[in-house]
């Protein structure tokens, strides 16, 4: 992880942005991959994995749950010993720092064991709240408790296994809720039936979550929307290859979107099991050519300037809210991004911060429950907050691409998901990078 530094000043881009680039393994499908490896017969090997703080931190949390990864970090591979759906560790204290896929996914693993566990996480974390996954697991027999207020982490887990057979989850807050009690649930004595309460949000990352658990031979079928029914028989050891991050991928479809440019990302074609790929879709829509390529590892290309705002529902593509919304300062007309009120609940306030960082470069915001209305206006320089949140780094530097003048505070947030984040930037916008402090 990178060490801090104070602040970043962004050199505004010499042209528009153009190039080729693979961004490192998606968070999300290596921390899944992680777990499923870990409660797997025998040993897997994961290559493509992403080093980062959060996969690091679900990697120490399998550790301290007895179970053997062999790492090397820096050529992307992670050898795992499995344990067969029994946890070796009677009791483990678990730090999650800031990584919500670790709180959520190992809670619900927790319940596989037999004894008592404790997982706990930033100041942040502590506000974040994971009740509807606790009571789901109180539902199947396993003492779940949260420790502060509303329902948020610490988490203090009392198991003798899982017992029920049916869990009842809301999927209004998180779908990594879900995801959890799925990714436990093969391990479970007698499977498990899992029904979706009320609304549910970031759909793509449920079909993530059966598709990895498929490759390590695990069965969930989707009996209908809001229902699945996972088989007991637990997991068996794979070598899978983790495909690049497409969360990642969007902030340099933004640049060439921003600057007029031509970025093509290999390795994410239409096929890809990220739902976020489909913010280039948000792109086309505001102006830019996008083609898809299918061949060899897949490639997908954007050309051009987003020139026109749009009304989009970005339910399922959440996690690009901030990029798009630093698009839009660029386009022509106003852009309304709506259905998101769930990312209030991200490693920051994804609506509420965002709009107050937008205003300080200029934008004229409006804020609503569930999104934002983004008109462009002139820009001038800033100093902009990133509230230790990664993707508000790494979004809201793009804006520096235009705007002389931008500072980056708090830059080294970035190491959550990708660290190598400013270096690749330096290179396929060539900026001058050379007064940059270290870390980045």
């Amino acid at each position: 992880m990178q060490p801090a530094v104070p602040a970043l000043d962004m050199p505004p881009c010499p042209g528009p942005v153009c190039g080729t680039i693979r961004p490192p393994g998606s968070k999300s499908i290596t921390n899944r991959a992680l777990v499923c490896a870990a409660l797997a017969r025998g040993t897997s090997r994961l290559s493509g994995v992403l080093d980062s703080q959060d996969t690091r931190v679900m990697a120490g949390g399998l550790e301290a749950l007895g179970i053997r990864l062999a790492t090397d970090w820096p050529r992307g591979l992670v050898e795992v010993s499995g344990v067969a759906g029994s946890l070796p560790a009677a009791s483990a204290r678990i730090d999650c720092a800031a990584s919500g896929t670790t709180m959520r996914f190992l809670s619900a693993v927790c319940a596989l064991g037999h004894g008592t566990y404790r997982l706990d996480g930033t100041p942040r974390m502590r506000q974040r709240p994971i009740d509807d996954l606790l009571e789901a697991l109180r539902g199947l027999g396993v003492d779940a408790v949260a420790e502060s207020p509303g329902g948020c982490p610490p988490v203090a887990i009392r198991s003798r296994g899982i017992t029920g057979e049916r869990a009842v989850v809301a999927g209004g807050t998180s779908s990594q809720f879900a995801s959890g009690l799925a990714l436990a649930a093969p391990c479970a004595a007698r499977g498990l039936e899992i029904e979706f309460a009320g609304r549910l949000v970031s759909l793509p990352y449920l079909e993530m979550t059966r598709r990895v658990m498929a490759a390590f031979g695990a069965a969930c079928e989707a009996v209908d929307e809001r229902t699945w029914r996972i088989p007991p028989g637990g997991y068996t050891a794979s070598d899978y290859a983790i495909e690049p991050d497409a969360s990642a991928a969007s902030y340099f479809f933004a640049a060439a979107a921003i600057t007029g440019g031509d970025v093509t990302v290999t390795g994410l074609s239409r096929q890809s099991m990220q739902g976020d790929i489909a913010f280039c879709d948000a792109l086309e829509r505001m102006g830019c050519e996008v083609a898809w390529d299918e061949s060899g590892g897949g490639s997908t290309r954007v050309r051009g300037r987003a020139a026109r705002g749009i009304d989009i529902d970005m339910n399922a593509i959440s996690d690009t809210v901030p990029t798009l919304a630093v698009v839009a300062l660029f386009a022509a007309g106003p852009t309304t991004i709506r259905n998101v009120a769930h990312i209030r609940d991200k490693e920051t306030d994804r609506i509420g911060d965002l709009a107050r960082e937008l205003r300080r470069l200029g934008a004229q915001v409006a804020e609503r429950a569930d999104g934002l209305e983004i008109t462009p206006a002139p820009l001038a320089p800033a100093a902009v907050a990133t509230y230790e949140d990664h993707r508000m780094a790494m979004s809201l530097a793009l804006a520096g691409l235009r705007v002389p003048g931008l500072r980056i505070l708090d830059p080294a947030c970035v190491g959550k998901t990708f660290p190598g984040y400013w270096a690749s930037l330096a290179e396929i916008a060539s900026l001058d990078a050379t007064t940059w402090p270290r870390a980045c």
